[in-house]
């Protein structure tokens, strides 16, 4: 069964009290709770993990090996972390970049990504149903879901 981590950023542990208005109500447990139980519909098997702290991160990217496929919402650090950019870089692993609000629609500083160019995709402005289009993703990429056809 492919393996998927999913990596949230800075405070993405704050969801469901933070600006509501931009990020939702759901909590982060409860979107990861919602994310495993996808992911093994999939046929995938789903891990979360979230830290506030750059090399925390730089560290789960690191163990990759363990992983098939990787989602990260790197928040902020998108923004500002080359470490977090080359880690994705050095792992050779396919890697999905997902962001709640529209980074483009929103400050100027945030319309830039320093991950853009290192993963296979970005999804951007969908709120949380975006990290379930990059598990879709990352099973059509995994050869465990067929697409579906667009006539």
């Amino acid at each position: 069964m492919p393996r998927v981590c999913v990596i949230h950023g800075p405070n993405i542990n704050l969801l469901g009290k933070r600006e509501p208005e931009v990020y939702g109500n759901m909590t982060m447990n409860e979107l990861n709770k919602q994310l495993v139980e996808y992911g093994k519909e999939l046929g995938m098997e789903v891990d979360t993990f979230q830290s506030n702290h750059e090399g925390d991160i730089v560290d789960k990217i690191q163990e990759a090996e363990q992983y098939d496929y990787l989602i990260i919402n790197p928040a902020a650090y998108s923004h500002t972390s080359v470490a977090i950019r080359d880690a994705i870089k050095a792992v050779n692993k396919p890697a999905m970049e997902v962001h709640i609000s529209n980074i483009y629609k929103r400050e100027s500083f945030r319309q830039h990504s320093l991950l853009s160019d290192v993963v296979q995709g970005q999804i951007t402005g969908l709120g949380v149903p975006g990290y379930r289009l990059a598990l879709e993703a990352a099973a059509y990429f995994l050869g465990e879901k067929e697409p579906d056809k667009i006539e």
